[in-house]
């Protein structure tokens, strides 16, 4: 037979509750902000700093470019078939669009798997453009507002604009490829602060097999 509580317990356990109840409500009311981690600063040697703000240059919008027409066609089923599966996260189909446009871009550009680069903004930001971490990383990719300083203009508010948030976070991410040579698990856990660390770079690769693009061409 179970001993019942003292009152006092009782009256803790109410209180521990009813606050329980009280903080939920009160999260479900804030923003949301990004769960994942942020880029740590580290001091840049002058030709790697110089490299970076040589790469984040060049303000103009992405406009895909191909070398034959198959190519592009590729990319016009490649584009239909992410937007159907970004429509959730992304209901406008003009802001999708751009969105997808850009991402291609700036990995392309950037030497990096689209399906990874996608992984990783799911993880970082669930495609939230004003995404803030409690940490102060912003946008899509969660990129740190002293990136902007090191090899910026130093305005962090830029970080809120689409093409701007990917091009520093590809910028970044291969910039810590490189450092990585070449481990994506390493690269990974240092964008986000975890380096040698499982949880981060393991559900941005489960999160990459979503956006993963087996082409169909047409008979």
């Amino acid at each position: 037979m179970t001993a019942a509580a003292p009152d006092g317990a009782r009256r803790l356990s109410r209180r521990w509750c009813l606050g329980g109840v009280a903080a939920a409500a009160l999260g479900a009311a804030l923003p949301r902000q990004a769960r994942a981690g942020a880029q740590i600063e580290e001091p840049l040697i002058d030709s790697v700093r110089s490299a970076l703000s040589s790469a984040i240059q060049n303000g103009a919008p992405p406009v895909p470019e191909f070398g034959s027409t198959e190519a592009r066609l590729t990319y016009l089923r490649w584009l239909g078939e992410m937007s159907e599966r970004l429509k959730k996260k992304l209901p406008d189909w003009p802001t999708r669009k751009e969105f997808l446009q850009t991402v291609w871009y700036e990995s392309k550009r950037s030497g990096l798997e689209i399906s990874l680069v996608l992984g990783l903004i799911q993880v970082e930001s669930n495609f939230r453009k004003f995404a803030v971490s409690s940490a102060g990383a912003r946008g899509y990719m969660q990129v740190m507002p002293f990136w902007t300083r090191v090899i910026g203009d130093g305005d962090p508010s830029k970080l809120f604009h689409m093409q701007t948030n990917l091009r520093f976070g590809c910028v970044i991410l291969r910039h810590y490829l490189n450092q990585e040579q070449g481990d994506l698990f390493m690269t990974l856990g240092r964008y986000n602060g975890s380096r040698g660390r499982a949880p981060y770079p393991d559900a941005v690769f489960a999160n990459q097999r979503f956006w993963v693009f087996k082409d169909r061409r047409p008979d």
